[in-house]
């Protein structure tokens, strides 16, 4: 596990995903979205899902994170132990899931959680945090890894237009676990900040595979200069 820590240092770990009902949500497509990132110099994969997961452990050779998003309420990203159990067994060296301090469906706290999924599986533990203090809890809870993936998407947290860097950094004078920066990176310039804030590496997921919304920035930017024309 610690050879995967360093294969992530300091490089670009892409979120290959897509959602319900959008035409590339498929084991086969996402693969391939996987594969292409591979080859554009991407030294890991955040993937959703046990069955893509299963089909890009099959294809790659680069660490697989992997989660399982599940339901829409608060704690959706792997939110009970047989989720993380099941990513853990579709392949993933790293199991990401919600590391905030809200209760999780099957009434486990984080600590107990990870405690559970190591004993069944010898796998890296990323928690996905909100805020400092959670992302402190969560270093202390067992995490290997903290994240700021969820920085802007709880109820008090405040979303705003890029990442979250002053968190990143925060987080990183404070943990000596690795700090993973993820969240509205849209920019090479953003992702080459948060390695010089103090990330271990840093996720890209929207401004890379989702083409839908990469087409609505576009759109919307030209619906705009049209406005101004007039």
């Amino acid at each position: 596990m610690d050879e995967v820590i360093e294969r992530l240092r300091g490089g670009l770990v892409v979120s290959c995903q897509a959602y319900g009902g959008e035409p590339m949500n498929d084991a086969e497509t996402m693969t391939r979205v996987a594969q292409a990132v591979v080859a554009g110099g991407a030294v890991a994969v955040r993937a959703q899902g046990p069955g893509h997961l299963r089909r890009m452990r099959a294809e790659l050779d680069v660490p697989l994170v992997g989660l399982w998003k599940d339901g829409h309420d608060d704690v959706f990203i792997t939110p009970t132990l047989e989720h993380a159990a099941a990513v853990a067994e579709a392949g993933a060296e790293v199991v990401a899931l919600d590391g905030t301090d809200r209760c999780r469906p099957d009434g486990l706290d984080l600590a107990e959680t990870i405690r559970r999924l190591r004993e069944r599986h010898p796998v890296l533990v990323m928690a996905d945090v909100s805020t400092f203090e959670e992302g402190v809890l969560a270093a202390e809870a067992g995490a290997d890894l903290v994240g700021t993936t969820l920085s802007g998407y709880t109820a008090y947290t405040v979303k705003t237009p890029g990442p979250d860097l002053d968190l990143v950094e925060r987080l990183a004078g404070a943990l000596s676990v690795p700090i993973v920066a993820e969240g509205r990176y849209h920019t090479p310039d953003q992702a080459a900040e948060a390695l010089e804030r103090g990330a271990h590496c840093v996720v890209v997921g929207t401004a890379i595979t989702h083409p839908a919304t990469i087409t609505s920035w576009f759109a919307a930017a030209l619906e705009t200069g049209d406005r101004r024309a007039t």
